[in-house]
């Protein structure tokens, strides 16, 4: 077992007092109508219902939505990218083309030293959406036939380690360094088997799991009447991403001036990055908080979430007052470069954008 296994195994970060919270798996329509009139409020506030559009205003639409993850990484620096896992990507041609298109990836993983398994995912997406582990080029044929055509796709280095994290940063555009205004751990669920139960059961029967099992049945409906051996674990979910099933824990308590001046300086690496989250991924607790060892596998700008809200141990009312607090930096740092010159994006552009968004990821291949 690695070390950040064994140390978040003995620790209450693994061992909440809830399995969830009682608002965890609440329809995202009620669970944010709040959220969206407080955002409706401080549009008001600040005359500009599209002010966070320029929160980060070198990003497209600040990264409220629709941003690429390839002009996200290659808009890093030299030295920046050095903390990015490694990846390559194309543009899927017409289906006539599959072949052509796994063969023009391969080559491309192979030069730049990539060996399965690999992380296929697509360009633009939120929430995990089409994510999957492939492990041979027969898997990712098989993921390339399923992506859209026209759409970008990433193959990217598989970090092997236990520990994922996702760090929440933000910098005024006044201020001399940034905070970390969040860091949360995701914890992958998995079952054990018995030797009798089959894998729908023992999903069903799993006090979290089960609380949410449309999250799992789907992605192993190949395989809900197989019998794991007893003692043979089974993981659920590969993607970690809290409406894909990843579970989280609250790791605002880890958070240290080393990893907090890290996250500044490589925050830093990206022109006009203010406001946003890295998810990581690390296979030490110690060497996470000296602010070394880890590697950044996405960032994304103002769509992102602090995650640390989905804590089974969480309170609504502490959920709600950080969202809104997340929101206002949101706007405030809008407001700060509106008064440096810089302008809003428009309504129909963000709408079409957001919808863009919302059509691929109807189109993406299942997330695992």
């Amino acid at each position: 077992m690695s070390d950040v296994a064994e140390t978040l195994r003995h620790s209450d970060l693994a061992s909440p007092q809830r399995v969830a919270s009682p608002f965890e798996f609440w329809p995202a329509a009620l669970f944010y109508a709040p959220v969206a009139a407080y955002w409706a409020w401080q549009a008001l506030r600040y005359r500009s219902i599209t002010l966070p559009s320029i929160a980060n205003p070198l990003m497209e639409y600040g990264g409220l939505c629709g941003e690429s993850k390839i002009d996200l990484f290659e808009s890093m620096s030299p030295e920046g990218r050095k903390w990015l896992a490694p990846y390559v990507s194309i543009e899927r041609g017409p289906s006539a083309r599959l072949a052509e298109d796994l063969a023009r990836l391969l080559a491309l993983a192979e030069e730049a030293g990539l060996a399965f398994p690999l992380v296929a995912k697509p360009d633009i997406g939120c929430h995990g959406a089409g994510v999957q582990l492939v492990h041979d080029s027969d898997e990712l044929r098989r993921y390339l036939a399923a992506f859209p055509s026209g759409a970008r796709v990433l193959l990217q280095f598989l970090v092997k380690c236990e520990g994922e994290a996702g760090i929440f940063y933000v910098r005024r555009p006044a201020e001399r360094t940034g905070q970390i205004f969040s860091m949360t751990l995701k914890f992958f669920p998995q079952v054990t088997g018995d030797g009798t139960s089959t894998l729908k059961k023992l999903i069903l029967e799993d006090p979290r799991a089960g609380r949410a099992p449309h999250l799992y049945l789907g992605r192993h409906a190949a395989r809900l009447n197989w019998v794991p051996a007893r003692g043979e674990r089974v993981r659920l979910v590969f993607a970690g991403n809290h409406c894909k099933g990843a579970a989280f824990r609250d790791g605002r308590d880890l958070i240290t001036p080393a990893l907090t001046e890290r996250v500044d300086w490589l925050a830093r690496t990206i022109p006009g990055f203010h406001f946003g989250r890295f998810d990581v991924r690390f296979s030490s607790l110690a060497e996470l908080r000296a602010g070394h060892g880890f590697t950044a596998i996405e960032f994304n700008g103002g769509g992102s979430e602090a995650i640390h809200i989905w804590d089974p141990d969480m309170q609504l009312t502490q959920a709600y007052r950080d969202l809104f607090r997340q929101v206002h930096l949101l706007f405030e740092i809008g407001a700060s470069h509106r008064a440096r010159g810089y302008v809003p994006d428009s309504i129909p552009a963000l709408a079409r954008s957001w919808l863009h968004e919302r059509m691929l990821k109807h189109s993406y291949p299942m997330t695992q």
